[in-house]
């Protein structure tokens, strides 16, 4: 397959999320025409479907990777179901971009997630996820997430594959959402070139090609371990058995050659990234694109119908998040910036509060009667 031409990279700080009316919308729509073959069996009926972005294109993502993302690409996940058996189909609508990603590639996947929006007559709850940032319900989607280098534009490999030379060093960690009964499981690609640092609670594997190690932290948990394992003999089976497995756990004997292959540090857990503090919800007014804020009480009252509300529960301590919440009374301009209003307040929240504040937290649009059960939970 011949390899693209990688454009520039994509900077999560772009407010402009939506891009609507700029360069990328115009290539975007002169190569789909005036509509999108990928959208016309979309959301039928209940299952995952994932496509990826290809130069401008949506190209179905093959259901055997479903569940594996490449940090330089852009993807489009849309998960169709039914609350109760006789319920008509909800969906989720996710759009994930990775690490690497490029400008176009971002700005394709938002545009492109918008118009799938439209198609299924705006009902989806929209996600924007972004790599090693991703909301509890991506998650959920998966029995496990694998997030890997390359992609479309520099070729992609399989974990099975050995390293053609030097090294791979992967991160196995597990994430709690309250009330979904599962722990969710994410096995990250980190670089291994240079000093790296080691986080406590999450164990490693580091793939040598003919060896393949595995290193247990001090506070991992037995799931991690036991999938880390599992993770391990998969690579061991596809290259059928030639190669050797050395396990590690932190503080035995040999455990410091785990960490000297690496030149790695050991931190006592992840940075802290939120602080427990209380959701606040606010209404937005669009006047001449300034878009003030307004608080409002936290109470099911203040959901009217010809409201749009942003939630701000980025302090979560589970899972920091911003809604915007569109009253069924809303027009379609609401409706098709909410990503944006939220990316900005979220920009003016780091400049208020400091750059402690990542604006690459998950931002939702939802719509009234259609509220995600991790939206409601903030009104008690």
């Amino acid at each position: 397959m011949a390899l693209l031409t990688k454009a520039a990279k994509y900077d999560i700080k772009d407010s402009n999320i939506a891009l609507l009316g700029s360069d990328i919308e115009k290539r975007v729509r002169q190569h789909a025409g005036d509509g999108e073959p990928a959208w016309a069996d979309a959301g039928q009926k209940p299952g995952l479907e994932i496509w990826r972005v290809e130069n401008f294109a949506i190209v179905a993502w093959p259901q055997e990777r479903y569940g594996t993302f490449y940090d330089g690409d852009s993807y489009i996940v849309l998960n169709t179901y039914r609350i109760t058996d006789d319920a008509p189909l909800s969906f989720d609508l996710h759009f994930w971009l990775g690490e690497e990603t490029s400008q176009d590639e971002a700005g394709t996947a938002a545009y492109k997630t918008v118009e799938l929006d439209d198609h299924l007559q705006g009902l989806p709850t929209q996600y924007r996820e972004v790599q090693g940032q991703e909301s509890s319900r991506f998650l959920s989607h998966f029995p496990h997430l694998v997030s890997l280098h390359g992609g479309i534009s520099t070729g992609f490999h399989h974990v099975s594959s050995p390293p053609p030379a030097g090294k791979r060093l992967y991160k196995i960690s597990a994430t709690s959402s309250p009330g979904r009964g599962r722990a969710h499981l994410a096995i990250r690609e980190i670089p291994s070139d240079g000093l790296v640092t080691l986080i406590q609670g999450c164990v490693y594997v580091l793939d040598k090609g003919e060896e393949l190690w595995q290193f247990n932290t001090k506070t991992s948990t037995g799931q991690e371990k036991f999938k880390a394992a599992a993770f391990v003999q998969s690579m061991e089976d596809q290259r059928e058995g030639r190669c050797k497995v050395e396990v590690y756990d932190e503080g035995t004997s040999g455990s410091d050659a785990f960490q000297s292959e690496l030149g790695a540090s050991l931190e006592l857990d992840e940075p802290a990234l939120t602080s427990g503090l209380p959701p606040k919800l606010f209404r937005l007014r669009n006047d001449d694109e300034n878009i003030p804020y307004e608080p409002v009480a936290l109470q099911n009252e203040s959901l009217i119908s010809e409201e749009v509300l942003l939630l701000d529960d980025y302090h979560n301590p589970n899972h920091p998040i911003i809604y915007v919440w569109l009253g069924s009374s809303t027009g379609s301009a609401e409706r098709g910036l909410a990503l944006q209003y939220a990316q900005k307040y979220l920009h003016e929240k780091q400049a208020n509060e400091g750059n402690h504040i990542r604006v690459s937290v998950p931002l939702v649009k939802i719509v009234q009667g259609r509220e995600p059960t991790e939206f409601l939970a903030a009104f008690g």
